[in-house]
């Protein structure tokens, strides 16, 4: 739609309150009632219809009566809303020509009161040259239903995070001065896309800039995605400015290294076609494939992320801030887990150097828990090695022990028969239990199912004679 601001000047106060009411409404109607607007609006002297008629006869809003008397914002009616504001502001004082057109916005020339001359963009989604937005761009993240003037000021309001994010960081881009709604204000840059360029004083060093900034860019966490001829403007000095912004991911993005690529070759294709560099991109090429530390295309996966976090401030897509903090909490995490394994691992080391200074005996002792086992065996021989490396003055107490050992093995065989017959009692009475428990778990099976008996027929209720009428007259004829 052509902005012509004429309008402008002749609108009242009442208009823009108006505007401001059917703006209101559209956040949660898509075209809002005539009822509703009036009482958003909360004219004193009323006549809210006569301003819709005014603003209908203007084109700054659209009347639907399809389901329901209401009307919707347009483009030129958002437009107006945003320069009323901005110039409120002292952003600017006057409106210009129009400079540059494109498939997601217009610009115009804008001047301010001292005569500075400043660039206006207009973001206009929704056209039916572009209209994939959902799917090539990341506005709506969770949202499903959407509107193109509220996708409008997304994008805007990304530009200018971003614009004014690379300013700062030193990057040539034209300076952000304000944005509102889906306007954002810029510096006007002195020079022409390069697209329009058809010769070049230095075109090796344009060439070698152009790529340095994709780099840069990915070295602090953000790609372009959209960094071809149309998007790089060129003054008479040969020094490069980088427009166009909304569509930019960060490095962690899953396809960021196929936007990186398409952004290299971009650049590769025109200054091949147009200023014939073929014989250095060929040898590139060559010296890739032979020899990957020398002169080679950049690569995404040789790029190092050690200038900043550009992504991160700026929440760029494919960089979730819920994501790194669930990230900082598992590294945390990690490393206690890592501490604490580590002191148990030395505890444990400290239990076995005391175990290992315990005798054999208590060792076969402590691992045997079923009596009459190799664990007595070990105690009687331990016990009589005891007893022969135990000092002795006499003969007869050194014999008393030999004497005495044919009454311990006797006594110990009566033991171990006392225990297998318990074992076997403990073992039938396992038995029994795990009987009870296999009825107990085929019970709950059944009635976890919902098994029923089979029926033997369906008359078997009037050959028992129970319950129906049939049953009852049988058996009074019976009686009779």
């Amino acid at each position: 739609m052509k902005l012509d601001v004429n309008a402008l000047r002749y609108l009242a106060k009442d208009d823009f309150r108006v505007l401001t009411a059917v703006e209101m409404g559209m956040r949660n109607h898509e075209i809002v009632p005539a009822e509703l607007v009036d009482r958003i609006a909360r004219l004193k002297h009323g006549g809210t219809y006569k301003v819709l008629r005014n603003l209908l006869k203007n084109k700054l809003v659209h009347h639907d009566a399809t389901k329901y008397d209401g009307y919707r914002l347009t483009y030129l009616g958002y437009d107006f809303l945003a320069i009323k504001t901005l110039v409120n502001r002292g952003v600017f004082a006057s409106v210009g020509r129009q400079i540059g057109v494109g498939k997601e916005s217009d610009i115009f020339e804008v001047a301010t009161e001292d005569g500075t001359v400043l660039a206006m963009k207009l973001h206009r989604l929704g056209r039916t040259s572009f209209r994939a937005v959902k799917s090539k761009r990341d506005y709506l993240r969770h949202r499903r239903s959407f509107n193109w003037l509220y996708l409008s000021r997304l994008a805007a309001l990304k530009e200018f995070a971003f614009m004014k994010a690379l300013g700062d960081h030193g990057f040539p881009v034209p300076a952000a001065v304000d944005c509102n709604r889906h306007c954002v204000i810029m510096s006007l840059v002195q020079g022409y896309p390069l697209v329009q360029v058809k010769e070049l004083q230095n075109p090796d060093d344009v060439f070698d800039t152009i790529l340095g900034l994709i780099v840069r860019l990915a070295e602090h966490g953000l790609i372009h995605c959209d960094f071809n001829e149309f998007n790089i403007m060129i003054d008479d000095d040969e020094k490069i400015t980088v427009i166009d912004f909304p569509q930019m991911v960060s490095v962690s993005h899953r396809n960021a290294q196929m936007f990186f690529d398409r952004d290299i070759e971009c650049i590769y294709k025109f200054f091949n076609k147009r200023f014939n560099l073929t014989s250095e991109k060929n040898e590139e090429q060559a010296g890739s494939e032979s020899d990957d530390e020398g002169n080679s295309r950049p690569s995404f996966l040789s790029v190092k992320k050690t200038a900043g976090s550009l992504d991160k401030e700026l929440a760029a897509s494919g960089y979730t801030r819920k994501e790194q903090v669930e990230m900082d909490k598992y590294i945390e995490e990690d490393a206690e887990r890592h501490d604490s394994s580590s002191d148990d691992d030395d505890d444990d080391d400290d239990n076995d150097k005391d175990d290992s200074a315990e005798p054999d005996c208590n060792l076969a002792s402590r691992d045997s828990d079923v009596p009459g086992t190799f664990s007595e065996e070990n105690e009687t021989s331990c016990s009589s090695e005891k007893r022969l490396e135990s000092p002795s003055g006499d003969n007869g107490e050194a014999m008393k022990p030999l004497e005495s050992e044919g009454k311990t093995l006797s006594q110990k065989d009566d033991n171990n028969d006392d225990d297998s017959s318990e074992d076997a009692d403990e073992e039938e009475e396992d038995a029994e239990l795990t009987k009870q428990l296999n009825k107990q778990r085929k019970k709950a099976i059944a009635a976890a199912s919902g098994r029923r008996r089979p029926v033997s027929s369906r008359n078997a209720c009037k050959d028992k004679g129970k319950g129906t009428m049939n049953s009852k007259i049988q058996r009074q004829a019976c009686q009779w």
